[in-house]
């Protein structure tokens, strides 16, 4: 190629139509930990051209083992801001807004109305989640959600399968449960694990709150590999970017 460009290789797999496709694609990820900045990574890198990335929290060191965007460097920054920065130095042209919020029913009209073709689910507090879903089936705006990555090691168990075809997965029997209240009962696309729920050595202990602000802080926590969340993420992506190529091909 004479003219080399970052996104050449993928010119040669999906042609010159499938990258401009995702050139004006707009995709928003809520969620910014071990699952979202994988996702982030995997879309920035996929060549989708705009980029909305919502995320309250700022890098925590117990990130380091999984979050890509977690080292010393950035340790204490918000996750919002370093992910953003990381994306326009992989695709200087990439249109990234990152947003220092936490998802709410308070703020959901707000957050939603820039007109994304992709949602990524990547929060893990329950009562958002739901939110979030719900407000995007009512919206007719295509959503993927991220189940529970935590307290797990084998990748082979992953899998990607509409929330009502679920099985196995503790946090998904919930939502199913709850959204089975709100009146939606299938047409939510999830990425999960079939892989039994590990028991922490010790049980899963409270945290003292201290006044760092951080949600580490927060929350009693779960385990975490290097593996299952990142390997979470870029299934999401995956998904995200196969889906816009196929609805533009239809």
């Amino acid at each position: 190629m004479s003219n080399p460009d970052r996104f050449d290789r993928l010119t040669l797999l999906i042609g010159e139509a499938g990258v401009s496709r995702l050139k004006q694609a707009s995709v928003a990820v809520f969620g910014l930990g071990g699952v979202g900045s994988y996702a982030v990574e995997a879309l920035v890198r996929g060549g989708i051209g705009r980029l909305t990335l919502i995320d309250f929290d700022r890098v925590d060191i117990t990130n380091c083992n999984r979050q890509i965007h977690a080292h010393d460097g950035t340790i204490g920054h918000p996750k919002a801001l370093v992910m953003a920065e990381r994306c326009r130095a992989i695709n200087p042209l990439v249109q990234v807004e990152p947003l220092q919020a936490f998802y709410s029913q308070e703020n959901s009209d707000e957050l939603l109305q820039r007109g994304y073709d992709y949602v990524l689910d990547c929060i893990d507090h329950i009562t958002a989640k739901l939110h979030l879903i719900e407000t995007c089936v009512a919206r007719q705006l295509p959503v993927i959600s991220s189940m529970g990555a935590a307290n797990k090691l084998d990748p082979t168990r992953i899998q990607v399968a509409d929330l009502a075809d679920t099985h196995k997965c503790r946090l998904a029997r919930i939502l199913r449960r709850e959204l089975r209240h709100r009146g939606i009962i299938g047409g939510v696309k999830t990425v999960y694990s079939t892989e039994l729920f590990r028991p922490l050595t010790a049980g899963r202990q409270p945290v003292a709150t201290d006044e760092t602000g951080h949600y580490q802080s927060q929350r009693a926590p779960l385990g975490s590999s290097s593996v299952i969340p990142p390997l979470f993420g870029l299934t999401m992506a995956g998904e995200v970017i196969r889906e816009l190529l196929e609805k533009k091909a239809k």
